[in-house]
């Protein structure tokens, strides 16, 4: 089959960051836990907790609410960052901690407090109950307004004065037109954008794939926001599939289809993603042997 392996994809910088901080940890005041999932892809979750490294992620808690649980050891902020309330309490408790947050998101939160301190509201434009955006509105919860859709804004007093940021990971074609919708209807606000290079780039070269591309895999982890980002751009103009691994590939799929493209998320594992493109490159649909797909390696994920 042929496969178009679409670059860049995969890891960004502070994927890679959060996780090379999270291996060096595991010779700090124990026991370890990181605060939430280090990145969103489970496989990294399992792998380092095959490391010694915990993870405590409970769907609906906040930061906050996740760090009544730890009571000794270190405590590991993960890449989508955290409020202050949230390193206060940590070291209140006598925790260790270690900050793995990613530094676009540190930039925005420094925006944020930037802007606030001049006077203006902020209009955060993120996905409710992530954690990134959980991060940011907790700075000033009065003054940064979470914005999920033009009906949010639609609740806003034009008579104030606003900045507009968002989330990292958000579909830039999703924030210009948020943006452009707040500039019709507010008469006081200015734009700082800060959606990630790496954000930007890879859901450019999604959108401006082959045309004669018959069926799109996005390899990563379905809490991944940027994951799922790129699954939708794909999806105006193909048939795609979100997969966390070769495990979720059903080859089925793949019958009577000539070209397969592959992209991934930027905190899925390049071993993950390789997995898929190399199946995808020897299958025959004329040949059952080539149905055949390889387990999974833990040991190499965070290689």
């Amino acid at each position: 089959m042929q496969v178009k392996a679409i670059t860049p994809r995969g890891y960004c910088k502070g994927v890679v960051r959060a996780i090379e901080m999270a291996k060096k940890a595991q010779n700090e005041k124990k026991p370890i836990v990181i605060l939430g999932m280090i990145v969103h892809n489970k496989y990294i979750v399992e792998a380092l907790k095959e490391m010694g490294i915990e993870t405590i992620d409970h769907p609906g808690k906040t930061r906050l609410e996740l760090l009544d649980e730890i009571q000794e050891g270190t405590v590991i902020i993960t890449a989508h960052g955290a409020g202050d309330q949230v390193f206060k309490k940590a070291r209140d408790k006598g925790l260790h901690v270690i900050d793995a947050s990613c530094l676009d998101v540190i930039k925005t939160h420094n925006v944020i407090k930037t802007r606030l301190k001049e006077g203006r509201e902020v209009l955060y434009f993120g996905k409710a109950g992530h954690p990134e955006a959980e991060g940011a509105v907790s700075i000033d919860s009065d003054r940064v307004h979470l914005i999920t859709c033009k009906e949010d804004l639609q609740a806003i007093d034009p008579g104030k004065s606003y900045v507009i940021t968002n989330q990292t990971t958000m579909s830039l074609y999703d924030v210009r037109d948020l943006c452009e919708y707040a500039e019709a209807s507010l008469p006081h606000v200015i734009v700082e954008k800060e959606t990630c290079t790496a954000t930007k780039i890879r859901q450019e070269a999604i959108k401006h794939m082959d045309e004669d591309i018959d069926i799109v895999f996005i390899v990563g982890d379905p809490h991944s926001n940027n994951t799922q980002k790129l699954a939708a751009i794909a999806r105006e103009k193909r048939e795609v599939h979100m997969i966390e691994s070769l495990d979720d590939l059903d080859v089925e799929l793949l019958k009577g289809k000539k070209k397969a493209a592959v992209s991934s998320g930027a905190s899925t594992p390049t071993y993950l993603t390789n997995q898929v493109i190399r199946f995808l490159q020897q299958f025959d649909e004329n040949v059952p042997a080539t149905y055949h797909k390889p387990s999974i390696d833990l040991r190499k994920i965070l290689d």
